[in-house]
């Protein structure tokens, strides 16, 4: 068995691993990325489309495009790199183990880890769709995978089941590919998308949304012949009578992503059920010391520039690790107040100074200001025109180290 020893290794190869391993190389660890697909970049090598990059670079970039600034200067840096490696289990000591076709069985003794392994997508079991079981029916990754990097066109007539990004974005592109998409179905009362998503990928090519309905059966055997949707009622169960047959002989599932933290889990670090992900400080840093998490491991962003900032600051979480910055250190909770589903990081250390935070609302809102209170004392944040869940809030506070008592986050109506 190899035996690799390394003062940062990265799991994951996508854009939150990316970063964090160029930063904590630059920071002066010696760094080595795991990824278990063939190449790096993750998700990002099969997204065509723009829209990428914009708040990082301020130009708009292909999926593509904007893994591949990284990549480029990940090789520049002489990063190491093990692709087509499977990590197999992460100890509490550190110490990882992995399998290649090159080098079989791999040994890692890490002095820190950061977690940066995406997420995946909902599959029709976890959204109860009754009826058989033919082939047909994919998720909307699986989709953009065939059409973008195979060039497979898995169908002719298409319902999207779910109004999240992917299903969006993939609506556009199977219909400039000749595919018909009979219509988005989305079983919330609100849209799951962001809002140039819905107007770039429905609404300009006219393709309609329909919400408040769902897919209730799946016809077909061998192959999808239809589905059946209706309408929902306030508590989201099938109305009698609103049933609709439609024949299609492609069901695609963008029905939400989930953070992937079976490797997390392994380690019984602390983990916050309103994310799926694991609880994590201001650094990023799990509830075990020197192991860190970033990107969509954490939370599903909206933004890959968010998700590269996350692995910069567990990058520069590790090297104050390294250093001894971040020991006995006194934690203040984050609390989620007014209006905000989650915040995260979820918890700060005895610090002072600008932190960033990201949060999600509970429901849509007007004309708002974001509020920080630290103990007694509440900071006006940054005014907001629109809020909406599925547009992540990313919002910079200035913490005040004497300041008692936890730090909350609301939104608060202005004026």
């Amino acid at each position: 068995m190899r035996q690799i020893q390394t003062d940062c290794a990265v799991i994951g190869g996508g854009p939150a691993g990316l970063a964090a391993a160029i930063k904590a190389h630059r920071g002066g660890l010696s760094t080595l990325i795991i990824e278990r697909d063939l190449s790096l970049g993750g998700i990002l090598q099969q997204c065509i489309h723009d829209g990428f990059g914009l708040q990082r670079f301020k130009r708009r970039m292909t999926g593509g495009q904007y893994a591949q600034v990284f990549i480029d200067e990940a090789e520049q840096e002489g990063i190491a790199v093990k692709l087509d490696t499977m990590v197999l289990e992460i100890r509490p000591d550190k110490t990882i183990y992995a399998v290649n076709t090159e080098d079989g069985l791999l040994e890692i003794k890490a002095k820190t880890i950061i977690l940066a392994m995406g997420c995946r997508e909902r599959t029709r079991s976890q959204v109860m769709i009754y009826g058989t079981r033919p082939a047909g029916v994919l998720t909307a990754g699986a989709v953009q995978r065939y059409i973008n990097m195979e060039g497979y066109l898995p169908g002719k007539k298409a319902v999207i089941l779910g109004s999240g990004d992917i299903g969006l974005i993939m609506a556009r592109r199977m219909t400039l590919e000749g595919i018909e998409v009979k219509g988005v179905y989305e079983i919330m009362h609100t849209e799951g998308g962001l809002t140039r998503n819905i107007v770039q990928c429905l609404e300009d090519y006219g393709i309609p949304l329909h919400l408040a309905t769902t897919v209730t059966k799946i016809h077909g055997k061998g192959k999808i012949e239809g589905v059946t949707v209706a309408k929902v009622d306030e508590n989201l169960k099938p109305i009698a009578g609103t049933e609709e047959y439609i024949e299609c002989d492609l069901l695609v599932l963008s029905v939400g992503l989930i953070p992937e933290n079976e490797l997390s889990e392994q380690l019984d670090i602390e983990m916050d059920p309103r994310t799926r992900g694991p609880v994590v400080d201001e650094q990023m840093m799990t509830s075990m010391p020197g192991v860190f998490a970033a990107g969509n491991v954490v939370t599903v962003f909206d933004l890959v520039d968010y998700v590269s900032q996350t692995g910069e600051m567990a990058a520069q979480g590790a090297i104050r690790y390294l250093e001894g910055d971040l020991e006995d250190r006194v934690y203040r909770p984050v609390e989620a107040g007014d209006n905000v589903s989650f915040v995260v990081p979820q918890r700060i250390g005895d610090t002072e100074g600008k932190v960033p935070v990201f949060m999600r609302v509970r429901k849509p809102d007007e004309k708002v200001r974001l509020m920080c209170t630290q103990g007694d004392v509440a900071h006006k944040l940054k005014k907001h025109a629109v809020v909406k869940p599925p547009e992540m809030v990313c919002e910079v506070i200035d913490l005040d180290k004497t300041a008692e008592g936890p730090i909350c986050i609301s939104v608060a109506k202005e004026g």
